[in-house]
């Protein structure tokens, strides 16, 4: 599969805020949103066994598979190969493809609210992770099974648009307590 990149940091966001995480970025998304800010097009092609190698070669036992979109490449056999080393394997998925059955933790950050048919499969969701930006409407996503609902202000490079829509963020959560608030910590504190 094509690999962007590998690399060892704290989880930023969500639930796992603070976890120490081997990160694999799988290249290629399915969607175009506007905010999107990774680069997730570029890489270099790697079998199952180089990757878990180079993910082995971190002490952390969190992985978090990203891209992009991973659900377009992810295999069953590359999360259980993983999990035979020991580490516990989450991703993060706009939802819109079928996942492994296998993996631990799924991270759903759907995109319907800015990309059309962008709607996500129907499936048990460990995280909803919802992207605010202060213009569309928050979708509950009621018919998901979800077990933890956050609600993530969007970050449009615009300090003050910012400080904005976190404001609105927080006004929604106070009154619709069934949701959290995820801050892109990484990025508040310069972390890679």
């Amino acid at each position: 599969m094509r690999v962007n990149e590998i690399f060892y940091s704290l989880q930023g966001e969500g639930f796992f805020t603070g976890t120490p995480s081997v990160f694999l970025r799988l290249s290629g998304c399915n969607l175009h949103c506007p905010f999107c800010d990774t680069a997730h097009q570029d890489g270099r092609e790697m079998d199952e066994e180089s990757i878990v190698r180079a993910v082995c070669q971190y002490p952390a036992r969190h992985v978090v598979i990203t891209g992009g979109e991973p659900s377009l490449f992810l295999t069953e056999s590359l999360v259980g190969r993983l999990q035979q080393e020991g580490k516990f394997v989450c991703v993060e998925t706009n939802g819109t493809h079928p996942l492994p059955s296998n993996l631990d933790w799924i991270t759903l950050s759907p995109k319907d609210a800015f990309v059309e048919n962008a709607q996500p499969v129907a499936g048990h969701y460990d995280e909803l992770k919802v992207v605010f930006d202060g213009v569309h409407a928050i979708d509950d996503y009621a018919s998901l099974d979800v077990s933890h609902r956050f609600l993530q202000p969007c970050d449009t490079g615009d300090t003050a648009c910012n400080n904005h829509i976190l404001r609105q963020t927080i006004a929604y959560i106070k009154e619709h307590p069934k949701w959290r608030l995820s801050l892109q910590t990484h990025k508040l504190l310069g972390i890679p």
